[in-house]
């Protein structure tokens, strides 16, 4: 077999990338180890930036985002017992951000993939790109006990942290950075209303939580949790309990609860590979960088490094330049490292370190009190949580 682009993951980035270039004309495959039952099961991010939305209806499929999608114009930090509300419409000049289920966006890209017939290779074992350093680069996977091969022009890496892509390049050819938090994000999802219209951001001295929402039926809570924690440890009740004792007494006296179908727990980490281009594969999403989930921004870079690939080949084939791919990979990373720092910053200003001093506790108060005081730092915030222009 032979396409023009060969895409490793089945994730948003790559069902993204898939639908643009094949709304375009250029043919793709898309391979992945996973079954397409597990991939539509996994319970991912929500919050979308205004880019990504705009990059799904330019793939053709924000119909259902536009129906169902939440749009929000503001979330709420609480903190001392109390709420300020970040503004994120009047801050920005007029911006939002948009709560709908990653699941329901995958399923939203996979469902116009088949309505037009292209290829995407599920439950395919150990895929593997080749020769990308040359002119030729191809993909090797196995399947039904036989092992096949795509050959095409580039090849997107679209597998997340663990993947194959990654993993391919020499390790003299890439350098990575990375921060590793000492706690996690202990996560329920409920079949209850959400405690708020808006996300609620609560920084508390038993530790953070989160109140966030799939839908107006359906809310995904968080707490911060240590690492060492157990989720058999981990009733309903004492989620509840623990997740209403670190929010302001009007939001705890209003929560619906009622029991979960889904809980886990989930470690927080700053991981970034530079650089994201090694000849003919280019390295998308979560095979290049995550961020903790506090600033949101996860699919949102995945979205954004879609955005910078798919102009680089579309230049390529269209224009006969190489210009927006050779830029490609310090173009993505220009952003990437604003986002790094932007879920860097939100995560320390609203967690609980368990080696924080006397003298840290109150620099983390302070920056809590000029944040909510100043017009021009909640601008920076709100510019930031919209999605900073590509």
């Amino acid at each position: 077999m032979r396409v023009q682009v060969a895409i490793i993951g089945s994730g948003p980035s790559g069902l993204l990338l898939g639908q643009l270039l094949g709304n375009a004309g250029i043919e793709t495959v898309i391979l992945d180890r996973s079954s397409k039952a597990h991939i539509l099961s996994r319970v991912r991010a929500g919050v979308l930036e205004e880019g990504t939305v705009g990059l799904m209806e330019k793939a053709g499929v924000g119909r259902r985002m536009r129906a169902e999608g939440l749009p929000h114009d503001g979330f709420s930090l609480a903190f001392d017992g109390r709420d300020h509300r970040i503004d994120l419409f009047d801050l920005t000049g007029g911006k939002r951000v948009m709560v709908y289920g990653q699941t329901e966006l995958t399923r939203d890209l996979i469902e116009q993939r088949e309505a037009d017939s292209r290829l995407t290779i599920y439950e395919a074992a150990n895929v593997t790109p080749h020769d990308f350093d040359g002119a030729a680069p191809f993909v090797t996977y196995e399947k039904d006990g036989l092992t096949h091969r795509i050959d095409c022009d580039f090849i997107a890496g679209c597998d997340g942290f663990h993947g194959a892509s990654r993993k391919a390049v020499p390790e003299t050819a890439i350098r990575t950075f990375e921060k590793v938090y000492p706690f996690g994000w202990l996560g329920i999802l409920a079949e209850v209303p959400p405690v708020s219209e808006e996300l609620i951001y609560a920084n508390h001295p038993r530790g953070f939580a989160l109140c966030s929402m799939r839908s107006q039926t359906r809310s995904r809570y968080y707490i911060q949790a240590a690492l060492d924690e157990k989720i058999e440890a981990w009733s309903d009740t004492r989620f509840w309990d623990e997740l209403r004792r670190r929010l302001p007494a009007h939001h705890a006296e209003a929560m619906v609860t009622g029991p979960s179908f889904e809980k886990s727990i989930a470690p927080l980490r700053s991981f970034v590979a530079e650089p994201m281009r090694f000849g003919r594969l280019f390295l998308v999403g979560d095979a290049a960088h995550i961020v903790p989930p506090t600033g949101a921004k996860g699919l949102n870079l995945a979205a954004s490094d879609v955005h910078y690939l798919f102009s680089g080949l579309m230049e390529h084939y269209q224009d006969r330049s190489n210009a927006g791919i050779d830029a490609y990979s310090a173009r993505a990373l220009a952003r990437v490292w604003k986002a790094v720092r932007f879920s860097w910053w939100m995560t320390t200003m609203l967690h609980r370190f368990p080696e924080a001093s006397d003298f840290d506790q109150k620099i983390q108060e302070a920056e809590l009190d000029y944040l909510t005081h100043s017009c021009a730092a909640e601008t920076v915030l709100a510019e930031n949580y919209v999605g900073l222009p590509y």
